[in-house]
């Protein structure tokens, strides 16, 4: 009997220090890992939402830039981290290109990942620089099959939503053009606005500063309907040309095996952030459309758009470099 009792206090005891320690996370500084370089939209959505964020967690969000090879060394190094809460990954939706394109990554996307929320979606924005001369994506399309392969586009690195963008377009609209990745979107900015490379499908966020100063001209959006910051800029499904829209989102995953309670706290807090006001303002601004989703949605998503990519990938003949 004595046996018994001690049985049912000790299962007491750990039923009681398993739902208090989630109420007691964090404890420190949460580090979120990105894949990107400083200035992105991976970099910048995620530091708006992360400054409200600490502040209603008590604790800083540390954010550690760490691009190279497609995203693959980032999502590593969180799929390896102790399943606590304390480091997570800002990921977009190259997280379900990577599986196709790497396929010995020393990670699985789905069973190494819970995902916690969407911060939300945002346009693609086709650029050129106004020196090129070109008025509407028609008129850029029809140059490119005038002299296959003659067309450069440039990427924030192979399978980047970036990348994808400027792939779907190609693929539905039927032309040949010379792929020029770089590190990160800056450098790609850098390389259109000069003229050296033709054309960049930019995240909005990052792409608006450059249209306002009349250093870029948007000829598309990548996204089914029209951004709410750029009105006048057509689709590229409205331009016509058929299964070219990709809506690139950004997104917050932990470690597998991290405890559902602290999932499911930092899906609450951080669905919170995204309600306060400033954040929902400031992301407004960059043309940042919501995306309610559950944690068991994202990860639902992530699986089908997976299967999604690897079919681009292999009509493309994408590989990684």
């Amino acid at each position: 009997m004595r046996n018994l009792l001690f049985g049912f206090a000790f299962a007491a005891a750990v039923a009681s220090a398993g739902s208090a320690w989630p109420q007691a996370w964090p404890a420190k500084p949460i580090r979120a890992i990105v894949p990107s370089t400083a200035g992105s939209a991976v970099d910048i959505i995620p530091r708006i939402v992360f400054e409200q964020l600490s502040a209603d967690l008590g604790q800083p969000i540390i954010v550690e830039n760490r691009p190279g090879a497609g995203g693959v060394t980032a999502a590593a190094s969180v799929a390896r981290a102790e399943p606590d809460g304390y480091t997570i990954l800002v990921d977009s939706s190259a997280h379900t290109v990577l599986p196709s394109l790497y396929p010995n990554a020393p990670y699985d996307t789905v069973r190494d990942f819970s995902g916690i929320i969407l911060l939300g979606s945002l346009p693609n924005v086709l650029v050129v620089a106004p020196s090129k001369g070109f008025k509407t994506l028609q008129e850029l399309v029809g140059a490119a099959r005038a002299k296959p392969g003659a067309v450069t586009y440039a990427s924030a690195g192979v399978g980047s939503a970036t990348h994808f963008s400027a792939e779907r377009l190609r693929l539905s609209a039927g032309f040949e053009a010379v792929h020029v990745p770089f590190k990160g979107a800056p450098e790609a900015y850098t390389e259109v606005m000069t003229g050296r490379v033709d054309f960049f499908f930019g995240a909005l966020a990052s792409a608006l500063p450059f249209i306002r100063d009349n250093r870029l001209v948007p000829l598309a959006v990548s996204t089914p309907k029209r951004a709410s910051v750029l009105p006048d800029v057509p689709t590229t499904l409205e331009a016509g040309f058929v299964d070219s829209d990709y809506t690139f989102w950004i997104g917050l995953f932990a470690p597998a095996r991290t405890p559902a309670a602290i999932v499911d706290k930092l899906h609450q807090q951080a669905h919170k952030a995204l309600q306060a006001a400033r954040v929902r303002d400031r992301l407004a601004a960059l043309g940042v459309e919501p995306m309610g989703m559950s944690a068991a949605e994202l990860d639902a998503l992530v699986k089908a758009e997976i299967a999604v990519n690897a079919a681009v990938i292999k009509a493309a003949n994408i590989k990684a470099e």
